[in-house]
């Protein structure tokens, strides 16, 4: 059973501020508790939406981003700007996990130009959801290491390394790594 692609979204959204929240708190060598006492939001709700298991409020993202010494604005991604180096380091990435298994890091984003580039990481029966799921846009992924299979709109792909496959992100899709070993993708998605 698909999702409807507005709540795909907005949980990708959350998960993806709570991985950029995660992030920054850690680049300045902040525990979850100097947050806390900085902003007045508990440690368990904070914990929670660096986790992208609970949407924070306006108010909670007010205070997150000042203690953070950041614009509201950068919690959804980084800025645009035109002196930022082209280099994006790993440690800079974004990463979040999809609850069933799977890590997802960004290694690029753009959105001006809607596209985004992730490697994504499934341990043995890990998937990149519970049910198939569908956006807007398009999907580009090609299998660097082990095997996967690509429920797309019920039809299955079994992928081996160096496989690629790509389709309309409308269309219910579902990755599952049924093998007994890790396996490692890089996947484009390019909005319509």
């Amino acid at each position: 059973m698909s999702r409807p692609a507005n709540n795909f979204e907005a949980e990708r959204t959350i998960r993806m501020m709570g991985a950029r929240v995660r992030l920054l708190r850690k680049q300045q060598n902040l525990t979850l508790k100097s947050l806390a006492d900085r902003t007045g939001v508990s440690v368990s709700m904070l914990s929670m939406v660096e986790r992208g298991l609970a949407s924070a409020s306006v108010g909670t993202l007010v205070s997150v981003s000042a203690a953070l010494g950041v614009h509201m604005s950068d919690l959804f991604g980084t800025s645009e700007d035109a002196d930022r180096s082209p280099v994006t380091r790993l440690d800079e990435q974004i990463t979040a996990t999809t609850g069933a298994g799977g890590v997802q890091r960004i290694a690029y984003r753009d959105p001006r130009a809607g596209v985004e580039m992730a490697v994504h990481q499934y341990v043995p029966g890990g998937a990149s959801g519970v049910s198939a799921e569908h956006s807007e846009g398009r999907e580009v992924g090609v299998l660097i290491a082990g095997e996967l299979t690509v429920e797309l709109d019920g039809d299955v792909h079994v992928l081996q390394p160096g496989d690629s496959i790509a389709y309309l992100s409308s269309r219910p899709h579902r990755i599952v790594n049924r093998s007994e070993e890790p396996a490692q993708a890089l996947w484009l998605s390019l909005e319509a």
